[in-house]
């Protein structure tokens, strides 16, 4: 019984996935945000929960990886696909059904291919057991999560009116889907000690994450998933180095 716990926890992200799937097609993009945002507390747990455990399998692997294809591969990308769609909308008004400019919108499927690239390539690659080769999927994720809480609830933020502009929604699409599947070496948020020698990173990722949390809310969210590349590059050029 003990050897199933993390794997139960992986069910319940998948089950939150799933949920907020159905919150997307219901255009409910801020309740699938918050399910999201418990899946991905559930991913942190049922790793953390298998290591404390020592259970940790190559079953509990396999399924985490599709629970996240599901819960941080594909909804996200309709989140994007609906964004796209009312971003649509708001430029070229009502549309035939035909119009080709509605086929934009399915540039959102790009985030579900190539979240399915990344968690393909993290199962292989073993340069990634301490951290990471490209952005995680559940940092994407928060990303593009982020975005319709802050035009829902922030809507007079700096950044809500560019979101409304379909070029800024694409753009967001395709980087988002290539640093995913980049060579970019980031750093993991696992810590074996508290120590600062060891962790200095890591700690000043989450200090800074929650500065931006207080002072900005859901705004500061893009800017936290942007925080964790540049200070990976900067522990990549320089901590290492010293």
């Amino acid at each position: 019984m003990k050897k199933q716990i993390p794997n139960f926890i992986t069910c319940l992200n998948l089950i939150c996935g799933c949920l907020a799937l159905i919150s997307v097609f219901h255009k409910a993009l801020d309740l699938a945000a918050y399910l999201l945002a418990a899946a991905a507390i559930f991913d942190f747990l049922d790793g953390a929960v298998a290591r404390l455990l020592h259970v940790k399998s190559e079953l509990g692997k396999q399924l985490d990886s599709l629970a996240d294809m599901v819960t941080f591969g594909v909804v996200p990308g309709f989140i994007m696909y609906q964004l796209i769609t009312t971003s649509v909308f708001e430029t070229y008004g009502m549309l035939n059904n035909s119009d080709i400019k509605w086929n934009i919108a399915y540039l959102g499927l790009m985030i579900p291919v190539f979240s399915a690239l990344r968690l393909a390539k993290f199962n292989i690659d073993t340069r990634q057991s301490e951290s990471f080769i490209g952005v995680p999927v559940p940092a994407n994720t928060i990303l593009i999560a982020s975005l319709p809480l802050i035009l829902i609830y922030q809507p007079d933020s700096f950044i809500a009116a560019p979101l409304h502009r379909l070029p800024v929604l694409i753009c967001i699409t395709i980087v988002s889907s290539f640093l995913m599947v980049s060579e970019i070496p980031l750093f993991s948020l696992k810590f074996k000690n508290f120590s600062w020698k060891e962790n200095k990173i890591r700690f000043i990722f989450l200090l800074l994450s929650l500065v931006f949390l207080v002072l900005f809310q859901y705004t500061g969210l893009p800017f936290i998933i942007l925080l964790y590349v540049l200070l990976s590059v900067l522990n990549n050029f320089v901590f290492n180095r010293s």
